[in-house]
């Protein structure tokens, strides 16, 4: 069901407390002011429309103009590209978790074990959807948590099928263990890699979980990996080949779903590279304070 939409005005009327407003929730009142049709915004507008006393709008608008959340020209402050980037990214993942939402819980059923959707994000990858009962808590996943993508299936598949410069990216950023089993080596992580590759698909066996094994494949047509949809569960070990089959089936029925049969033949295996800036996901006004809680200057 959609959450209804938070105005700047509600914002600040529930912020009208003996409590003074955080930081966080100030610069949510700032960023709300250029929710409307003008483009640009002057300080003497931001405050009127937020709030927020000039000192301190100044003090927010300068802070998110250094983060490039806002632009300044001249006088006047206007969205800036790092939120039109998270913008077009979270309406991309949406666009993706719906056409993937009903074969994930197909594959659910026909496996009877929790299913992730995944994307990549520098040297992890980020789960988009969880698939599963109640009683799944062999994994400790949930959604828009991380797990690092050298241990885990998804993460390698998406790897596999991605720019080498994304595999050695993540090498860069350093091999760590989460349990003895794990990869740390990046010789090994390559020659895995170029298994999953050769197969199609890519496997862990207790490299991020004690106990847990998982198959993934990746989310592609004839070019580089979006994503990738995975099973997993204590006691896989010997039936991930047998799995294989029904997460490659699911993937290409999710590619058809978001691009039709045709788009695979029409894609070229000298697709851009991937972007390498990380990515981040969030969505619009109410996932403005999400934004707002990882970034540096908070």
């Amino acid at each position: 069901m959609p959450q209804p939409t938070v105005t700047v005005a509600e914002m600040a009327r529930a912020m009208d407390t003996p409590t003074p407003p955080s930081l966080l929730e100030k610069a949510a009142l700032v960023l709300g002011a250029f929710d409307g049709p003008e483009p640009r915004l002057s300080l003497t507008e931001v405050v009127r429309r937020s709030g927020i006393p000039r000192s301190s709008a100044h003090r927010i608008l300068d802070q998110l103009v250094q983060l490039r959340w806002l632009d300044r020209e001249g006088r006047d402050y206007r969205m800036g590209m790092r939120i039109l980037e998270l913008g077009a990214l979270a309406a991309h993942h949406n666009r993706l978790r719906r056409a993937a939402i009903a074969h994930l819980h197909a594959l659910h059923e026909s496996t009877g074990h929790l299913v992730h959707l995944s994307v990549l994000d520098g040297p992890e990858v980020v789960f988009l959807e969880r698939i599963g009962g109640l009683d799944d808590t062999s994994v400790p996943s949930r959604l828009g948590g991380r797990m690092p993508a050298h241990c885990t299936a998804s993460g390698k598949a998406i790897l596999a099928f991605s720019e080498p410069s994304a595999a050695e990216q993540v090498i860069a950023h350093g091999l760590r263990p989460r349990t003895p089993r794990s990869l740390v080596h990046p010789i090994a992580l390559r020659g895995e890699l170029a298994a999953a590759r050769d197969r199609g698909f890519a496997c862990d066996r207790e490299e991020s979980v004690r106990g847990v094994a998982c198959v993934a494949v990746p989310l592609r047509g004839a070019g580089r990996a979006v994503a990738a949809v995975s099973v997993s569960g204590k006691g896989l070990h010997r039936d991930l080949e047998r799995f294989a089959p029904a997460v490659l089936a699911c993937t290409r029925a999710v590619w058809r779903e978001l691009y039709g049969a045709g788009h695979a033949a029409r894609r070229t295996a000298s697709a851009p590279p991937p972007s390498s800036r990380p990515a981040v996901s969030a969505q619009a006004m109410d996932n403005m304070m999400g934004w707002l809680r990882t970034s540096e200057w908070m």
